[in-house]
Formats: C-alpha cells, structure tokens, sequence
C-alpha cells in the first residue's frame, strides 16, 4: 500500500510516500480502507518534532479518517466488512490502509459527504469534551471561543450555538470573520485590530466560559474575562514555538504556557480544566460514552463539520504546508485515490 512514512523532523517535505506492506489486524482490531484523511494541527507538530503524545520513529502519521471496513478480527463483534466508519488513532491514517482497536471505530454520519467524516471526529469529540463534559455549558450562557474559524472552533460555535449560548469568536482575517457570524457566532471579534476583552465587555460583560487554544497573553486575558464560577477549557498551545535545540525558547515556552493559582481561583470562584482527547483512547467506556453523547447531539441539532480545502493524497505535505500559513478555514480533507 502507499502511506507516508516520517523518519525525521522538519519541514512539510520530510513526509515521504512510500510503498509499506498493508496492516494485518489483530484479534481486537478493524482493517479499514481508507477513503478521506482528517488533518490536525497535532500532526504539524508532530512533523516539527514539538508534539508530546507522538509516537517514536519512524511511523506514519495521521489521527482520523474515513473508510470502509474490509476485515476484522476474529474477537470483533459490532463491525462487519463493508461498514463505513470514522477512526481515531494515535497515529498510522496517512496510509491506504489502517488497523485500528474497534473501540476507536464508530459509525460513520449517513447524512455527512466522506470529507465531513473524515473532519468530524477528532474537533467535533474536542470541542464536545471541554465545552459540556468539563465546563457544563448550558443554556443562557455566554462562551468565548479562540481560534474560532478552524476545525475545534467552528464545531465549538455549532455546538453553543444549539446549547442555547452567546457565542463570541475570535479570528484575524475578514474571510474568518464572516463564517464565523455565518454559522450562528452573535459576535465575531477581528483580534488583530481589536482588543477582545472590551469588545465582550462592552457587549455584555464576563463570560461563563471560554475555549483557549493560544497561551501567553490570550491565556492570562481570558481568565479576567471569567465571571464567578465561570471556567476556562484549554485544549492547545498554538502561540508556543518550543525548539529542542534552541534553549531560549526553553525559557519562553515556560513563560507562555499556561499557568493558575489555586489561591487566585478560590478568591474568584473559577475553574480552570485541560484536555488531550488522544489520553482518552485507552478508556473504552469514556470514549463509547462521549461518542454516543455527540454523534446524538450531532444529529438531533443538524451539526455539520466545515471542510476547508480538500487536496489529493499525493499532495499530503501541501496540506500540511497550507495549514501552517494560517489561510485555512474549517477542517483540511486529504482524498485518497486507490
């Protein structure tokens, strides 16, 4: 099969399509064909060697995909061959083929092109466990979303927006803005040209929440915007540029990663909640729980995940190349043509 193989760091052309022999499943696994590829921010990360949960190398990329199923292993009792599903996985969708546990195979969305089940699970699950599971947004709040025209932010505005919620985003492009306010945000907020602290406060007041994705001063700002008993999901870091090799950005990763203090929460009754979904995955309850919750309440309120650009899967390093210039909107789709 051909899959791209990462040897070492750098740049998007350091991901090399290779021929690799196909993955036999195990007793507990799923082989999928796969059809679309889902890409994430983790995995330009990963390439720059700056990702934490990658895997050693060498290893072929790639946390989620679409497909159709075409063997399972003899202990697999809720899959059969020509199912069509979405998968999570640490790595190994960069490929035409994967093996994945069957836990982390779900349904794919009948009502949902391939390319929006290859960008639904890993942003809509994101964006589903820090906003409900862990801050409890509810009707009649108000939600601060960062980064909010990218794939965790456009599900995060869907997914307010039907809770019943004012929803502000943040973005810096004007084609940012408008599909922001086109799928239902009350307020889109231009951070490079405004202050968004007082525009939400001008607008309203304190937020009971906020969905932070950058660190450093977005961070520390977003915090003072937190009513009492208002919390704070972070899901990223995108402001911090650690490199292995140059100790000064050592010094300032330490300085922009986010940090609390209990005793200046307890003063003003906040919380403060983080989330990797990837330390999920072993959990099969959790994650069977959490997947049925949102393919639910997907469903039931019409959500549907924004596909940005989608490029063939011999121009898999462009995709990578086109995430990183910040132009993107929504979710970047690879098409896999066998």
């Amino acid at each position: 099969m051909r899959a791209y193989e990462f040897r070492k760091s750098g740049k998007p052309e350091v991901l090399k399509l290779k021929e690799l022999d196909e993955p036999v499943p195990t007793k507990n696994e799923v082989k999928v064909k796969i059809e679309c590829i889902g890409i994430n921010y983790a995995e330009i990360l990963s390439r720059k060697g700056m990702y934490g949960w990658a895997p050693k190398k060498p290893y072929t990329p790639g946390m989620e995909a679409y497909g159709e199923v075409v063997e399972v292993g003899e202990e697999v009792q809720d899959r059969n061959v020509g199912d069509k599903v979405v998968i999570g996985k640490q790595y190994g969708s960069y490929a035409e083929f994967i093996c994945v546990e069957q836990h982390l195979c779900f349904d794919a969305i009948e009502s949902f092109t391939p390319e929006e089940n290859a960008a639904y699970l890993v942003n809509f699950m994101t964006a589903w466990v820090a906003l409900k599971k862990m801050c409890r947004l509810a009707a009649g709040e108000r939600v601060l979303i960062h980064a909010a025209a990218g794939g965790v932010g456009t599900a995060a505005i869907q997914i307010g927006k039907a809770l019943g919620c004012t929803v502000y985003g943040t973005a810096s492009k004007q084609e940012k803005l408008e599909l922001i306010e086109n799928l239902g945000a009350d307020k889109a907020i231009n951070y490079s040209t405004q202050d968004f602290y007082e525009e939400i406060i001008a607008d309203g007041g304190k937020v009971d929440c906020v969905l932070e994705v950058v660190g450093g001063e977005v961070f520390k700002k977003s915090l003072k915007l937190l009513k009492p008993f208002g919390s704070l999901a972070v899901i990223g870091f995108a402001s911090i540029n650690f490199k292995k090799w140059n100790p000064i950005s050592w010094w300032r990763t330490w300085k922009d990663a986010p940090k609390v203090k209990i005793l200046s929460m307890m003063k003003r009754s906040q919380g403060i909640f983080a989330s990797h979904i990837g330390y999920l995955t072993n959990n099969t309850e959790v994650t069977s729980v959490i997947s049925e919750e949102l393919r639910s309440f997907t469903e039931a309120h019409g959500l549907k995940p924004v596909v940005g650009k989608v490029f063939d899967f011999e121009e898999l390093p462009e995709a990578h190349r086109y995430m990183e210039s910040r132009a993107s909107v929504g979710k970047i789709v690879v098409k896999v043509n066998h």
